[in-house]
């Protein structure tokens, strides 16, 4: 396995939803990434400051994106975009939401693709089969996929817990089902939700809106390992690791890489 990293977000799920989406990779996920479902997002848990967190390793308080209409870093930072640019290496980000295109330089990501929820039926599924097809062709070290409509479609749409929020929910862990069964062994993969949320909102210090489930798989994690103590803030360190970039010393997280596996246990 290379030093290549995809990071999937998926845009508002709570890790009850993620247990009780009823899509049978939920019990594989569980049992074969590192991974904690008392993960801790940010605050404000608002999906444009999460994200600028994710990307950027500080809270939003210290990188200035406090709601989703704020778009750009309060002064100059480095996050794993501009490292990615500095070393030369290749990205990939395919999203449905606009906004989130802010979170990262745009020469950063040579490749791009955008899908809006609101145009696309299943924009989540489309931008999936986008990603594994280009990972056919290319060889891309970091790709970023979000999945927005868990959030939009199912939280803000139904309601959090709601049948149809339980019903993207699903959709989204098949999405990563399809990313790990193609690229598993030749890629790490780290998933993870940026906010839970409550009745159809999201944005307060409450643990339905705060608690996020958080997974990797790959050679630099123990299988099966449970963490602890894992947010948001330790993404960018964790992902600057793998590729081998050097940590900006702003960050606040910490990498959680651990040792290699097994060759026996590299095939998923």
């Amino acid at each position: 396995m290379k030093n290549k990293v995809i990071l999937i977000s998926i845009d508002g799920l709570r890790p009850d939803g993620f247990l009780q989406c009823g899509h049978p990779f939920v019990r594989e996920m569980a049992e074969r990434f590192v991974c904690t479902l008392t993960g801790c997002s940010v605050d404000p848990p608002v999906t444009l400051p999460c994200h600028m967190s994710m990307f950027y390793g500080v809270t939003p308080a210290e990188h200035g994106v406090l709601t989703n209409g704020c778009t750009s870093p309060s002064h100059p930072m480095n996050g794993v975009g501009e490292l990615l640019s500095a070393a030369g290496k290749k990205g990939a980000v395919f999203y449905n939401w606009e906004p989130i295109r802010h979170i990262w330089p745009s020469e950063s990501m040579k490749y791009t693709s955008f899908a809006d929820y609101f145009e696309e039926e299943n924009s989540d599924l489309l931008l999936t089969e986008q990603l594994l097809s280009l990972l056919a062709r290319r060889d891309i070290d970091f790709s970023f996929l979000y999945l927005g409509e868990t959030d939009e479609k199912g939280g803000h749409g139904h309601g959090w817990m709601t049948k149809e929020y339980l019903k993207h929910a699903a959709n989204a862990v098949g999405c990563v089902e399809k990313i790990f069964r193609a690229a598993s062994n030749d890629y790490h993969i780290i998933v993870t939700a940026d906010h839970g949320g409550h009745d159809m909102t999201h944005g307060v210090i409450c643990p339905e809106d705060m608690t996020i489930p958080m997974f990797f798989w790959g050679t630099s994690f123990y299988k099966g390992m449970e963490m602890e103590n894992l947010s948001l803030l330790d993404l960018a360190p964790t992902i600057a690791s793998i590729l081998d970039l050097p940590a900006s010393p702003q960050w606040t997280g910490c990498s959680r890489i651990h040792a290699p596996q097994r060759e026996t246990e590299k095939s998923p």
